[in-house]
């Protein structure tokens, strides 16, 4: 049995191409996976579990069947889906995930992260996902309309968008002290994360220890997979047809 690992699908309506590659992937290889993880990103925009779009819906259908398949699913919320919620599990039967959080794999433990916390060189960027995570927030922002919150969103992906083309790809990337950091306290030796868009396996050390920093891909172009079992990992791509 295999334990599979995705993130930053960024599922929206301008590409079904991403969606319909992920809900193939949800009824052929992850059917039989032991385990399915999903360490954020999964949507490009999510402003509540009460979204009606029907794009989100198919995906939300999707992990419900793979669920009740047996299949179990874990998720993990990202930048742009912070906002999943206990209505969303429920629909889809996964268990959301504490970011980050320890996985046992085949004797080993693994540091599971979405990874825009480990970005710590983008100053501007910390200080607004402090502001969305706070509970407080949340609850102001989900009690106006869906519409309002949908025009909201909207304006916030501009505003990402032109933060991200101005700043540098240094700034943009984990910082190694932050991993080392993260990894040292948690005790770990193995870290898997998503968010960077730049999948690669990553020799390392920490105190002295031989580690490594595992990124997954996103699915823009094509789907990006991690595969664990008893004999090891293996990070690949899925072609799109």
């Amino acid at each position: 049995m295999t334990t599979l690992f995705i993130s930053d699908l960024h599922l929206d309506p301008s590409r079904p191409d991403i969606a319909s590659q992920f809900l193939e992937f949800l009824e052929g290889e992850a059917s039989s996976a032991e385990a399915l993880y999903i360490l954020g990103d999964l949507f490009e925009v999510w402003v509540g579990d009460d979204d009606p779009e029907p794009e989100k819906r198919r995906a939300v259908a999707g992990l419900k069947r793979l669920s009740d398949r047996g299949v179990p699913c874990f998720l993990m919320h990202g930048n742009r889906d912070f906002l999943l919620g206990s209505r969303f599990a429920g629909e889809t039967g996964c268990r959301i995930l504490d970011d980050p959080t320890i996985v046992h794999l085949y004797g080993s433990r693994v540091l599971a992260t979405h990874g825009d916390m480990l970005c710590t060189d983008d100053i501007s960027y910390q200080r607004l996902r402090t502001t969305v995570r706070d509970l407080g927030w949340q609850s102001m922002f989900l009690a106006l309309a869906v519409e309002q919150r949908l025009a909201l969103a909207t304006e916030a992906r501009a505003g990402s968008k032109d933060h991200v083309s101005r700043m540098s790809a240094e700034i943009m990337d984990v910082n190694p002290a932050a991993v080392q950091s993260a990894m040292r306290a948690a005790g770990v030796t193995l870290l898997l994360h998503g968010h960077t868009h730049r999948p690669k396996v990553h020799e390392l050390s920490v105190d002295g220890k031989p580690s490594k920093r595992i990124v997954l891909g996103d699915w823009y172009d094509q789907g990006s997979v991690l595969r664990w079992n008893d004999r090891g990992f293996d990070l690949v791509t899925l072609e799109r047809n």
